[in-house]
């Protein structure tokens, strides 16, 4: 909740493209809700993830809230770290999920949240229009190629095709790069260079 107030302070009075880099898919919520503030429902949200994060106190014994992000987003999260206007579910799009569990799946359908995985990565884009924020969780890039992630998962995007996707968004208004994990101090150079181009690609 403090990382939140002090994100939202820091926000305050910013004009122009966010770009929030580090930490854990949390650190999205202040600059989703200011974005929302701004462009109101015509907002979208492309989350492009490796997991849906969608799972509620009561269905992630481990409260790890980094998991529980976008449904808070939608209205349903835990006292305090929920945004005081929750997104509707037509403004959320998910892209690149091949996890999470079966709570997940059925909250997903109920709500009608509009996803694609790794396979049909790019309808995304169909009529995909309007200012755009885009959360990118580094854990949605094939492990084998980039592995300095908390959940990594198998079968994953390469680096080059997401960058190409990002590059064809329209009107991005502020993103986010999540989950960066390295196991050690040393720096890989090719990691941080696919962060670097993600950076160029969401700036645009």
């Amino acid at each position: 909740m403090e990382n939140q107030r002090l994100t939202r302070e820091a926000l305050a009075g910013v004009e122009g493209r966010v770009i929030t880099v580090g930490g854990d898919c949390a650190v999205d919520i202040a600059p989703i809700a200011a974005a929302h503030a701004r462009y109101g429902d015509q907002l979208t949200v492309l989350w492009i993830d490796a997991h849906p994060d969608v799972y509620s106190p009561q269905t992630l014994p481990s409260g790890a809230f980094h998991g529980m992000v976008v449904r808070a987003l939608l209205g349903d999260g835990p006292a305090g770290l929920t945004p005081d206007k929750p997104l509707a579910p037509e403004q959320v799009i998910i892209a690149g999920e091949r996890a999470g569990d079966a709570s997940e799946h059925e909250y997903l359908a109920k709500m009608g949240l509009r996803r694609h995985g790794v396979d049909d990565l790019e309808r995304v884009l169909d009529g995909l229009h309007g200012p755009v924020y885009v959360h990118v969780d580094l854990d949605v890039l094939e492990p084998t190629v980039f592995g300095s992630t908390c959940y990594p998962e198998p079968n994953g995007v390469q680096p080059q095709r997401l960058i190409d996707l990002i590059d064809h968004v329209d009107n991005i208004v502020g993103a986010a790069i999540t989950e960066h994990a390295p196991p050690s101090d040393d720096v890989n150079g090719d990691e941080a260079e696919v962060i670097r181009r993600l950076g160029v690609a969401l700036a645009g």
